[in-house]
């Protein structure tokens, strides 16, 4: 009797991220508005904190953050089985999407259609990526320690091209100290 709800929740992961996976292009931050839309807003399979940590963890650990999000959130449903659901749904679409161009691909880089077709996603990538950030940045405190540290973790992105995950490891310990920090000042004065 059991059964068959845990067939239909490996079945719906299987296909809210089979769609997040053949309907997002630009890699695993263009994914991100999607995979918010799907699992914190239509789904309710996290909360917008969960998302949130989610992706730290995603950008922390080894692999694309699709694949990570997906097992991420699959395991949290519908424990190990739909976490292998809901990473095939995620990753069937582009394998067989590279599957077909990699017949084609000669002829596809000398066609000016496809050159045009990838300029135009390219932009709307971008956008995609800044509705990402204004919809987690409701979810980070705003107060001053954070948004130095926020303004400062994207310009190492964006000028010097650091790699992003030795930016997240930077702040996650970053934020570890200023806890500590603050921590110890509130004990020093409880103290006195």
């Amino acid at each position: 009797m059991n059964a068959k709800p845990k067939i239909n929740e490996y079945f719906t992961l299987f296909l809210t991220f089979l769609k997040i996976g053949a309907f997002t292009f630009g890699g695993g931050y263009a994914m991100i508005p999607l995979i918010q839309r799907e699992t914190v807003e239509n789904h309710k399979w996290i909360s917008e904190e969960d998302m949130v940590n989610m992706i730290a963890i995603a950008e922390s650990t080894p692999g694309v953050l699709a694949v990570n999000s997906a097992t991420f959130v699959g395991y949290r449903v519908a424990g190990f089985w739909g976490s292998l659901w809901a990473t095939v749904g995620v990753t069937l679409p582009s394998f067989l999407i590279i599957c077909i161009l990699s017949l084609f691909y000669r002829s596809f880089l000398s066609n000016q259609y496809v050159a045009w077709a990838f300029s135009g996603i390219r932009c709307a990538v971008v956008v995609l990526m800044f509705n990402a950030v204004r919809k987690l940045s409701k979810s980070c405190r705003l107060d001053l320690f954070h948004i130095v540290l926020g303004a400062a973790a994207f310009l190492l992105a964006a000028l010097t091209g650091f790699d992003t995950v030795f930016i997240i490891l930077g702040a996650g310990l970053i934020g570890i100290g200023y806890a500590l920090w603050n921590k110890n000042r509130a004990s020093g004065k409880a103290g006195e």
